[in-house]
C-alpha cells in the first residue's frame, strides 16, 4: 500500500474471482496495472505459506510470457517488491524465507537451468516453446508437478494462431502432470464439451477456496491478461479450455484516452519512398525525440530497424540509439532494454520483441514507421508510452506511401471509434497435435481413449473427431507412403 495506494479497477474485480479458484480473463488497457492483479493474489498466498513456515522448495506459480522479453522484464519487476516485502517482514521482526523467481527460455544459461532444477523457483517464468520442453523433459516435470496457478500473459498474441492451440494442449498435459500427482485420474473420462455435471466439475464448482487448499486438489487456476481481444468470450473459453465451468470475464474495456497523430512527408506520397523522403523522416525523428526524454520507434522488419538505427546514430551519436530485435544475441538485447529503462539512450528502435507489455521504463512517445496492419498491434505499440497509472500514451504514425496513409487513417479511425480485430482461432491444427501426441508419448505412455479425451479438451480441439484422431495416430506409428511405394516409419510407440 506505501507503495502503490489504492487497487487499480482490475485488481479491485479480478482479485475475488481469482482467490476464489476460478479461471479469470482480465482485459483491461495496457498500464492498468491487470499483471500485478494476477501476481499479487499469488504473492499473497506464498507470503501467507512463508510465515506460517510452509513454503517449501517447489514451483507454485507458472507465468507463460509470449515473448521472451517480456519474461525477462517481470521477472526484474517481481524482484522489487518481493524485495522490499522481505525487508518489511524483518522490520517487523517476522522470519519469513525468500520468495525466488526464475525465468526459463530459449536464452537462459545452462548454469541456470541447472540450479533451476536443483531448487525449483516458487515462480517460473517462461514462454509457451519452453513450456512444452519442460514438459517433456523427465527432470523438468518433476518440478511442473506442484504448480497450482498459469498466468497467460497478452493472451491475445497467441490466441489466432497455431502457436496458441500448442500451448492450449501443453496446459492440458500441465493439468494431466498436476492430477497425476495427486494421485487423480490424468483426464477425467467421459467429460465432453461443454458438460457440467460430471464429478470432477462439479467438485470443482462446489469447492470452497481458502488459500487455495481445494483447488490444490483439483485444477489448475488459469488466470489470463490481454488489453485487446475481440470477441472476448472466445478467448475466455480459450484460455479455459472444454468441460469446465465458465470462465469469469473481468472486461474493463480497451479504450484509453489516447494522443494520437500521422506524420506525413512534406512531399508527395507515391508507391515507393524515395531516399528524399526517408530523409525527411530521419530528420523529423530527430526532432521528435529531442521533444521527449525517451522514444521508442517500433519497425516492421529488422533489417529496417537496423538501417533505421544507423541513420539516426549518425544524426543524433550512436551513444544516444539503440536497436532490439529478435536477431540479436540475448547480451545485446538485455543490454539495450536497459539502457533505455536508464536514460542511457535517447531513442530505441525495436520490432515486435518489444510489442507486448514490456516495462522500458518512462516512454514518452512511442512512434510506428509504416502501417502496424492491424488494430490490437498499434494499441499495443502506442501503449509502451505512458505506461504508468494516469499517463496519456502518445503516438505518432509515419507514413510512406499512399497504402500507408490510407492503412494508418483508417487505424486512427477504428481506434477512437473503439473497434478491435476479430480474432479466429484455428480448428484442430492436425500438424500441432501430431507434435504434442509425440512428445507426451515421449516422456510416459498414454493410452489410446485417455489421449483423446486430454486432447478435447483443449479449445481449439474441442470438436476433433475421433477418425481424425485416429488417423493421426495412423500416421505416426506407421509412417507416410513415399512416393516411389516405400515408407518413412516413425520410431513413436504409442500405447
Amino acid at each position: 500500500m506505501r507503495k502503490f495506494g489504492t487497487p487499480t479497477e482490475p485488481q479491485e474485480q479480478g482479485w475475488p474471482h481469482i482467490l476464489a479458484g476460478r479461471t479469470t480473463l482480465i482485459s483491461a488497457p495496457t498500464g492498468s496495472g491487470k499483471t500485478l492483479a494476477a501476481f499479487l493474489a499469488c504473492i499473497d498466498r506464498l507470503v501467507r505459506k512463508a510465515l506460517a513456515g510452509d513454503l517449501t522448495d517447489r514451483t507454485e506459480v507458472l507465468y507463460v510470457s509470449p515473448l521472451k522479453a517480456l519474461g525477462n522484464d517481470i521477472q526484474k519487476n517481481l524482484e522489487g517488491p518481493l524485495g522490499e516485502i522481505l525487508a518489511l517482514a524483518g522490520e517487523r521482526g517476522l522470519l519469513m524465507p525468500e520468495i525466488r523467481t526464475a525465468v526459463r527460455t530459449g536464452d537462459t544459461l545452462q548454469s541456470e537451468r541447472r540450479a533451476m532444477l536443483k531448487r525449483p523457483p516458487h515462480i517460473l517464468v517462461t514462454t509457451p516453446e519452453s513450456l512444452y520442453i519442460l514438459l517433456t523433459a523427465d527432470k523438468s516435470r518433476a518440478i511442473l508437478r506442484d504448480v497450482e496457478t498459469v498466468i497467460v500473459d497478452e493472451i491475445h498474441a497467441v490466441a489466432d494462431d497455431k502457436r496458441g492451440a500448442h500451448l492450449t494442449l501443453s496446459l492440458e498435459r500441465l493439468e494431466a502432470l498436476r492430477r497425476e500427482a495427486l494421485g487423480m485420474e490424468r483426464v477425467p473420462q467421459g467429460l465432453k464439451p461443454g458438460d457440467s455435471s460430471s464429478k470432477d466439475t462439479a467438485r470443482l464448482e462446489a469447492a470452497p477456496f481458502q488459500g487455495q487448499s481445494a483447488q490444490s486438489k483439483s485444477a489448475l487456476v488459469r488466470i489470463g491478461l490481454s488489453a485487446t481481444q475481440k470477441p472476448i468470450e472466445d478467448v475466455a473459453h480459450f484460455l479455459t479450455g472444454s468441460g469446465r465451468p465458465d470462465p469469469v470475464i473481468v472486461n474493463i474495456g480497451h479504450k484509453r484516452t489516447l494522443d494520437l497523430a500521422i506524420e506525413v512527408p512534406p512531399m508527395p506520397l507515391g508507391p515507393v519512398a524515395s531516399n528524399e523522403m526517408w530523409d525527411a523522416i530521419y530528420d523529423r525523428l530527430v526532432v521528435l525525440v529531442e521533444q521527449h526524454r525517451s522514444t521508442l520507434v517500433f519497425v516492421n522488419t529488422r533489417r529496417m530497424a537496423e538501417r533505421l538505427c544507423h541513420q539516426l546514430g549518425e544524426r543524433m551519436g550512436e551513444e544516444n540509439v539503440a536497436a532490439h530485435h529478435g536477431s540479436l544475441s540475448r547480451k545485446l538485447r538485455l543490454a539495450a532494454e536497459k539502457k533505455l529503462k536508464e536514460g542511457q539512450v535517447r531513442v530505441l528502435v525495436a520490432t515486435a520483441s518489444l510489442e507486448l507489455g514490456i516495462d522500458v521504463g518512462t516512454v514518452d512517445l512511442a512512434v510506428q514507421i509504416n502501417s502496424p496492419r492491424a488494430i490490437a498491434v498499434a494499441l499495443q505499440r502506442v501503449g509502451r508510452s505512458g505506461h504508468w497509472r494516469g499517463a496519456v500514451p502518445k503516438g505518432r504514425f509515419f507514413c510512406t506511401t499512399r497504402d500507408d496513409l490510407m492503412e494508418c487513417a483508417a487505424l486512427v479511425r477504428a481506434i477512437k471509434q473503439g473497434d478491435l480485430d476479430r480474432l479466429m482461432i484455428p480448428e484442430s491444427p492436425l500438424d500441432v497435435l501430431a507434435q504434442q501426441i509425440v512428445a507426451a508419448c515421449s516422456a510416459e505412455e498414454w493410452g489410446e481413449e485417455e489421449m483423446f479425451a486430454l486432447v478435447r479438451r483443449a479449445y481449439p480441439y474441442r470438436g476433433l473427431k475421433r477418425e481424425t484422431f485416429d488417423a493421426i495416430l495412423e500416421m505416426l506409428s506407421e509412417g507416410i507412403a513415399c512416393g516411389a511405394g516405400g515408407t518413412g516409419r516413425m520410431c513413436i510407440a504409442i500405447a
